[in-house]
């Protein structure tokens, strides 16, 4: 088992600096959407059924947008409040939408590997070489290898964690296991697991489960609460997973405006990168 049994409420308490109760970690999520293969996870049906076309013009069309207007829609509400997130990139996207990564690392954003397109890790026929790709294409665009990863779709093989330990990636956002990072036992180095949520995360809520708006912000401000509450005593970490199709689109850009109102009016709170809680985590558990 990569994750031996930990009980939450046997575990020495974790504290964050200035006795902060909860680091909020914000993940965005940008994919290349291949025109000319299926869509990844379609939102329109083909008229009377059958089998989506291919190009899928309207489905393509309805992420193509999250990357034209519904990411800008997401920086400038986090740069308001002057937040880094963390971007979860697929690899290609620095080559197709290059003012977006440029945008981020303006932003003092960090850069999690995210695959090379939005296709599972087991479909390729060499995971190494797929995951060293990844690698190497994040490192040339921005000048740095990426600290952290998230597998498309949380996508693993029984290997990968053995092989992205041994590629030098740091931590993983595939096991979402946890409220606090847990480390994985791996074949040779370290590799933490920070937590990821397919709670409160837009793409499970409104592309599957077609919650209402509102879900949103109830689902994100009673987590957050029961979190803050919690972290008392032991801190936590709460993720929050957007999309630009998703969560960018006009009619939802409050959405999650109002969450972030809900949880910077607390006291105790971080917004902080994945490589921040990875390098606060590691400092407190030194081998």
């Amino acid at each position: 088992m990569r994750a031996p049994y930990d009980p939450i409420a046997t575990r020495r308490p974790w504290t964050l600096p200035g006795g902060a109760r909860v680091a909020v970690f914000l993940v965005v999520n940008v994919e290349e959407w291949a025109f000319d293969e299926p869509i990844p996870r379609p939102v329109l049906p083909p008229p009377a059924g059958g089998a989506p076309p291919v190009p899928d013009v309207p489905n393509w069309a309805w992420h193509e947008y999250g990357m034209r207007v519904g990411f800008w829609r997401i920086k400038e509400l986090l740069d308001r409040y002057g937040i880094r997130a963390t971007l979860a990139l697929n690899a290609s996207v620095a080559r197709t939408y290059p003012p977006i990564v440029d945008a981020a690392r303006a932003g003092g954003w960090e850069i999690m590997a995210h695959g090379m397109i939005q296709r599972a890790l087991t479909r390729e026929p060499d995971e190494r070489r797929a995951i060293r790709a990844t690698i190497e294409a994040i490192r040339a665009a921005t000048g740095r290898a990426p600290r952290g990863w998230l597998g498309p779709g949380l996508v693993e093989s029984r290997e990968t964690p053995d092989v992205l330990a041994a590629e030098g990636i740091e931590y993983v956002c595939d096991w979402v296991i946890d409220d606090q990072p847990t480390e994985l036992q791996v074949a040779r180095g370290r590799l933490l697991a920070v937590p990821y949520t397919l709670e409160v995360n837009d793409s499970p809520l409104f592309a599957v489960q077609h919650a209402p708006g509102e879900e949103f912000v109830r689902r994100a401000t009673a987590h957050f609460d029961t979190l803050y509450a919690e972290g008392a005593t032991s801190a936590r970490v709460m993720p929050i997973a957007l999309h630009p199709y998703l969560i960018g689109v006009p009619h939802r850009i409050g959405l999650l405006d109002a969450a972030l109102g809900h949880i910077r009016r607390h006291d105790g709170v971080l917004f902080w990168t994945g490589e921040q809680i990875l390098d606060w985590y590691r400092s407190r558990t030194a081998r």
